[in-house]
């Protein structure tokens, strides 16, 4: 069992102006589930890496006080398990099993108890490999559901989970929800981040709704808070069940092809993919976790070589290049063409501040500085990442990090968008302005390709779909 106390409770990053949390008091009584809500930027991963212990006196500056039963989180980590926003940053070993046992090793548990415990962990939240699976070789959502094992499988007081959900398809979703449910024992205390909010509520009975700027806005029984809150939260960003977003079908039909798949596979992470990709029209790719949906994104984006099969681009978006493959392009034509956004932010961020990460697609294309300038001031607004502007990329929530990867792509103004699960951690209103953001550009002409999970999105958004199967369910 673990209590949670946060007394005027701040901590701002070490070079940061802005604090990512400030003036929290809250009091989690053991045994308790709760959901904590907030727009992107509230604090909400910054709140849970406090409690885990995950914030070193030397990365931060700290105001007020937290407390795990009494004693600072650093010297209770034993008692809490964390399932982070991004998977994929958790996972230490080559193995899968290897990676679930590896906190049970650390802690002396008895050798004969240790695998009988890695496979049960395994099979609550449906994984669906041996344990002899390498990690290399999971999907994001895969390495979800292995991540969310590796934490359970240690039995923890304190269950904190960062969107555990989030790159999950939808059974894949529903499997984790049922594996938290069964697997927490009377008085585990749990703190979920979850924007899925609807889908969560099962899981809790209380909702804590922080304040952007700082303190707690709202707090009590789920039904009582949206009663009272509901209007307002919603205004401010927070998902709240009941208040649906109008959709922004296109205004004209498609046009000329841009980009073809044509038996392109990557086997055996793809199986070969016949697409085409149109000018004005927005593209979901769907699919359950494991069918190649981040790898096929990959080859349309030539960012990588298909295995068997090709990706063609016509004349109508690569000029005289449309008889080259995409991935032998020069990276400055890929750039002005084909814009990218990864399912981890991270991995395409490359310069120190979020002003430079925009800065750099243009001046590599050749733009001159004060149309840099232009661009980059002009995507900080539109994506409320202007008060960031010095901010290193890394220290960025993950819904910041998001934001500012679609910046990223966008910057050269490609004609052809695509990304991976574009609306990953992110509130409400951002949620929003992404959908306003590619559905202005596939009214303009550029086609707009999505990866997701995300249903409401693809409701929004989506001028038509295909869906991916796993290469071992293809007849």
């Amino acid at each position: 069992m673990a209590a949670v106390t946060l007394r005027g409770f701040g901590w701002r990053h070490a070079g940061r102006r802005r604090w990512a949390l400030r003036g929290v008091d809250l009091r989690i009584e053991a045994g308790e589930r709760v959901l904590l809500l907030g727009p992107s930027g509230a604090g909400k991963s910054t709140l849970l890496a406090a409690l885990a212990g995950l914030l070193p006196e030397d990365s931060g500056e700290q105001q007020g006080t937290v407390e795990i039963d009494g004693l600072d989180p650093r010297k209770a980590r034993e008692r809490v398990g964390i399932v982070f926003q991004d998977p994929e940053s958790q996972l230490v070993m080559a193995r899968c099993g290897d990676d679930v046992a590896f906190g049970l090793e650390n802690r002396g548990v008895p050798t004969d108890e240790i695998w009988p415990r890695v496979d049960e962990a395994l099979r609550r939240v449906g994984f669906p490999y041996h344990r002899e699976r390498a990690t290399a070789a999971l999907s994001g959502g895969e390495q979800q559901r292995l991540a969310l094992a590796g934490a359970l499988v240690l039995r923890p007081g304190l269950l904190l989970l960062d969107e555990p959900t989030a790159n999950l398809d939808p059974a894949g979703g529903e499997l984790v929800r049922r594996a938290v449910a069964g697997a927490l024992d009377a008085d585990t205390t749990l703190i979920l981040v979850e924007h899925r909010v609807a889908d969560a509520l099962p899981l809790v009975d209380r909702v804590v709704v922080l304040e952007a700027g700082g303190g707690v806005r709202a707090d009590g029984p789920p039904e009582a808070v949206f009663a009272a809150y509901g209007d307002a939260l919603a205004d401010e960003g927070v998902w709240v069940p009941g208040h649906p977003i109008p959709p922004r079908h296109a205004t004209a039909s498609a046009g000329e092809a841009l980009l073809a798949a044509e038996r392109a596979g990557l086997p055996p992470r793809l199986a070969a993919t016949d697409l085409r990709v149109r000018a004005g029209e927005a593209l979901a790719v769907l699919g359950p976790n494991g069918a190649g949906k981040s790898t096929l994104a990959l080859l349309l984006g030539g960012l990588l070589r298909p295995g068997s099969g090709r990706v063609v681009a016509t004349a109508a978006l690569a000029d005289r290049d449309a008889g080259t493959p995409p991935h032998r392009w020069r990276a400055p034509a890929l750039a002005r063409r084909i814009g990218s956004v990864f399912q981890d932010p991270e991995h395409q961020f490359v310069t120190g501040t979020v002003h430079d990460e925009l800065a750099l697609g243009p001046r590599r294309t050749g733009q001159p500085e004060p149309a840099v300038r232009a661009t980059v001031d002009a995507l900080l607004d539109r994506l409320r990442l202007t008060k960031l502007a010095g901010a290193n990329p890394y220290t960025l929530s993950g819904g910041e990090a998001r934001r500012l990867s679609v910046a990223t792509a966008l910057a050269t103004a490609p004609r052809l968008l695509i990304c991976d699960e574009p609306t990953f951690g992110q509130d409400r209103r951002t949620w929003r302005e992404l959908v306003d953001l590619f559905a202005d550009l596939r009214d303009a002409g550029h086609g707009v390709v999505t990866v997701t999970h995300d249903a409401d999105f693809v409701a929004a958004l989506a001028d038509r779909t295909v869906t991916l199967r796993r290469p071992e369910d293809r007849t």
